[in-house]
Parts: C-alpha cells; sequence; structure tokens
C-alpha cells in the first residue's frame, strides 16, 4: 500500500513503499512538437529509471500546458523563449534548464499561389496570432526584406485555425507551425512557404523549463532529466536510428513515420556540444540569451506584457555544463 507525504503546499512528496522513502515523480508537461515529443524516446526505453529519476510527463496541447504549469499542475513544461517570458511576465517565471532543439523550417510564412516572395506580401492580408513566435517570425522576414510590419495586415487568427482561414481566402498569407503550416500548404496547391525559420535560424528555441522552487529542492534529480535528454539527443542524431525515432515521434501524435518526417527535419536537435554553444552569453540568434533578448523586445514593443523581463533569469545552463565537465 502506497500512503503520500506532502511537505507544504508546494513540493517535495515522498511515497512510502514496503517501508522504503523515494521521491515523488517529477511531472513534466509536454506537447506536440518534435523537440518535445523526443521524450517519448526516453520514455519508452526506460531510461528514465536507468538514471534513477521517476518522471510523470503529461500530454496536453500547446496552450492548455502553459496554463497547467502556471496552476502548479507540474513542475515543469517545455516551451519556445519567448513563450517563457511571457508565462513569466503574466503568470509564473520558469527557468530553462535544457535546450532541446531550434525550428529549423517548422514554422512559416505561407503565401498564396502567385506570391512568389516577402516582398509580394506588400498590402497583402496574413492570417496569424498575435503577439505568438509566427508574428516575430513574420517581422523578421519583413525586416530582413526591407519592409516594415505596417506594410501588412494582421488579421489575428488562432494558430490551430490557420488552415482553414488561409482555405478560405480570407487572407493571402498564414504565419503558423508545423503541423499546422504544412495542413496549409496542402489546403491551398500552389502556396507556398515564403520566410521559414530556416532563415533566421536561433529565432526559436525549444526549451525545458522548470519552476523555480521544484529546481532549488530537486536539484540533482533535474540534473538526472538532462542527462537522459542528451542520450535522446544522441540517439535521435545517429542516422541509423532514423526509423526508429521515426517511429516513436508519429505514434505519439498517430500520423504515419513517412507524413512526420518532414516534421522532423524541420527541427534542429542540438547535441550536447551543440547546446554548450548556445548557452554561450552573446547577441544575436546565435545564442539563447541572445534570441531572447529579441524577444523580449519584441513583447514589449507590441505590448504583450508591459516591461522588459530580465531574460537571463529565465535561463541555466549549469546542469547542462556540468553534465560536459564530468563526461
Amino acid at each position: 500500500m502506497k500512503t503520500i507525504l506532502r511537505l507544504g503546499s508546494a513540493a517535495l512528496g515522498l511515497i512510502t513503499t514496503c517501508g522504503l522513502l523515494r521521491a515523488e515523480p517529477l511531472k513534466i508537461a509536454y506537447s506536440d512538437w518534435p523537440g518535445w515529443i523526443a521524450w517519448e524516446i526516453g520514455i519508452q526505453k526506460g531510461w528514465f529509471k536507468e538514471a534513477g529519476v521517476e518522471v510523470d510527463f503529461q500530454w496536453f496541447d500547446y496552450v492548455p500546458s502553459m496554463d497547467a504549469y502556471v496552476a502548479g499542475k507540474v513542475d515543469a513544461v517545455c516551451m519556445t523563449n519567448g513563450d517563457a517570458l511571457v508565462t513569466g511576465a503574466t503568470g509564473k517565471p520558469s527557468v530553462g534548464i535544457v535546450i532541446n532543439d531550434f525550428s529549423n523550417g517548422n514554422d512559416m510564412i505561407v503565401a498564396a499561389p502567385g506570391i512568389g516572395s516577402i516582398k509580394e506580401l506588400k498590402g497583402k492580408k496574413v492570417g496569424l496570432e498575435e503577439g505568438f513566435v509566427e508574428h516575430l517570425l513574420l517581422l523578421t522576414g519583413l525586416e530582413k526584406n526591407g519592409m516594415k510590419l505596417e506594410d501588412v495586415t494582421i488579421v489575428n487568427t488562432p494558430t490551430n485555425e490557420t488552415p482553414q482561414v488561409f482555405a478560405s481566402k480570407a487572407v493571402d498569407a498564414i504565419g503558423a507551425w508545423q503541423p499546422n503550416s504544412g495542413q496549409a500548404l496542402k489546403a491551398v496547391p500552389g502556396s507556398k512557404p515564403v520566410f521559414t525559420s530556416a532563415d533566421a535560424p536561433g529565432i526559436i528555441y525549444d526549451l525545458l523549463y522548470v519552476s523555480p522552487e521544484s529546481l532549488e529542492k530537486r536539484r540533482d534529480d533535474w540534473a538526472k532529466v538532462v542527462k537522459v535528454w542528451y542520450k535522446i539527443a544522441d540517439y535521435m542524431r545517429d542516422e541509423e536510428n532514423l526509423d526508429d525515432v521515426l517511429k516513436i515521434l508519429s505514434a505519439r501524435v498517430k500520423i504515419s513515420p513517412e507524413e512526420y518526417e518532414p516534421f522532423l527535419k524541420g527541427t534542429y536537435i542540438l547535441t550536447l556540444d551543440e547546446a554548450l554553444k548556445r548557452w554561450e552569453k552573446a547577441d544575436g540568434l546565435g545564442s539563447v540569451y541572445g534570441s531572447s533578448k529579441v524577444v523580449d523586445d519584441f513583447n514589449v514593443r507590441f505590448k504583450v506584457y508591459e516591461k522588459p523581463q530580465d531574460t537571463a533569469k529565465y535561463l541555466d545552463p549549469s546542469l547542462t555544463k556540468a553534465l560536459a565537465a564530468g563526461k
């Protein structure tokens, strides 16, 4: 028989089983993105148990996963670096401890037939979710082409509705991430991406964010989670494992491995050495610190929240660096 004791309102629970004490599982919210579904590899292969850490991965749609984190229902959540700032500024701060990947083409500005470049969007309507990463992606694409956001008309559209709105011809282009961007391309034959995250690598980083309270109390356990992640990353980057990786990831979202392969290709999974470079403090998109500053400036400019965030407080590379030092 199991009994669960909670110490205070927050946090560390102990489960008594046959007289032995062990830590309550770390609760992690994850959602439909290749770099986050990738945790499924570690789950299915038993790598967390091998590492000596109990985890409870809970599957959500993306926005509800952040809501669950803010409500204190989970200890950690998979978010983009931009959305972590929004969640912290408006609800509950978090600390990123793993950079899973950066978007490498999955986030797209998709234009209707006859529009061959982002410059040709001038005077056109673009459907996207204001204040989200595709809004920043569009702004970046326009600025790279000598244009301003005022050169287009934004039609505020929930990301999961962009394929339908695009197909209805209510807009001339949409901004969305996979699978929505791919659905939009299928919905409108002849449409094409005119700007993607591959054109601005590092504009969108995907991380595991942990509550500061849990990180402080369970630091050793989170270090084990970080270690498992890089075992997953190495497994994914080995071409010999591609079929198995696609099988595991595609099964989580109930599509075929063949359908899933383009999603994986549009996501750059970082090895430990590559992640260390992205953890270096620098300006620009090559650093998660520089990228987060870009997003923070965007969020304040477009009144996603009022005051600039101390972006460095949302990032903690120490567990990754400790893992690298111990190898």
